[in-house]
């Protein structure tokens, strides 16, 4: 599953505040927040700085329970100061029973509210869409690590591609397009998924962007490793109950 997206946003405070009226009509409550993170279940958002751009260009879906709290997100998300990126309604291209809108901050990344008929999957997060220039690099890599990500292809067209992630848990796109960058994804799993990501990344030529390992900065059993797909964005899987030695 989807266990966290993380965004870097060049002001914490202001998108905060920004976020924080717009889940309020998804009933998704803040789970955290310090000076460097704000949190909402699996979503979070930090800081820029000088070695982590603000990230640009990805589509985050948000789970809504009924078609008066999508409209009502746009709304508030609107007068938050997000701009309008299209009419609340039914949406086809997600399958038949669904309703959603979507809203757009000034780096390009889109942010949605779906409501769907019949089984939703876990945590705030619907679907999650990356864009790239090559789809068929961005598919091999999210195939690469598939078996240890939970991903599994469903489909695949020339400008698009879609993953499951778990058995219920969402879905992946990649879509033609300009660059999703500085976008961190993670996804669960436990001891072996992680060395086994990490190992298949890498042994396919991807860049690791940390080895297996604990990162007790985060809190204590957590255990995860990073590589970058081929757009630089940071893919992490992560067992946050590591009992192993």
């Amino acid at each position: 599953m989807f266990d966290h997206i993380t965004l870097r946003v060049p002001n914490l405070a202001t998108a905060t505040a920004a976020f924080a009226v717009a889940f309020d009509q998804l009933e998704i409550e803040k789970t955290t927040e310090t000076p460097s993170f704000s949190v909402w279940g699996n979503f979070a958002i930090t800081q820029t700085d000088d070695e982590h751009p603000i990230t640009r260009r990805i589509h985050i879906a948000f789970i809504a329970s009924t078609k008066a709290d999508v409209d009502r997100f746009a709304r508030a998300g609107i007068d938050a100061g997000f701009a309008d990126d299209g009419p609340n309604g039914p949406r086809p291209d997600h399958g038949d029973g669904n309703y959603a809108t979507c809203v757009r901050d000034t780096a390009g990344n889109e942010f949605e509210a779906v409501h769907r008929d019949g089984r939703r999957p876990r945590g705030n997060i619907d679907h999650v869409a990356i864009r790239g220039n090559d789809v068929e690099a961005l598919t091999a890599f999210y195939s690469t690590i598939g078996t240890a990500a939970g991903l599994t292809i469903r489909g695949q067209t020339a400008d698009h591609a879609a993953f499951s992630v778990g058995e219920s848990d969402g879905c992946l796109l990649v879509i033609a397009g300009e660059s999703t960058q500085n976008a961190h994804i993670a996804f669960s799993g436990d001891d072996e998924d992680v060395r086994r990501f990490h190992g298949d990344a890498i042994t396919a030529g991807y860049r690791s962007n940390g080895a297996p390992g604990e990162r007790p900065r985060y809190h204590p059993g957590y255990y995860s490793a990073y590589v970058l797909d081929p757009g630089g964005n940071n893919i992490e899987v992560v067992n946050h109950h590591r009992t192993a030695v």
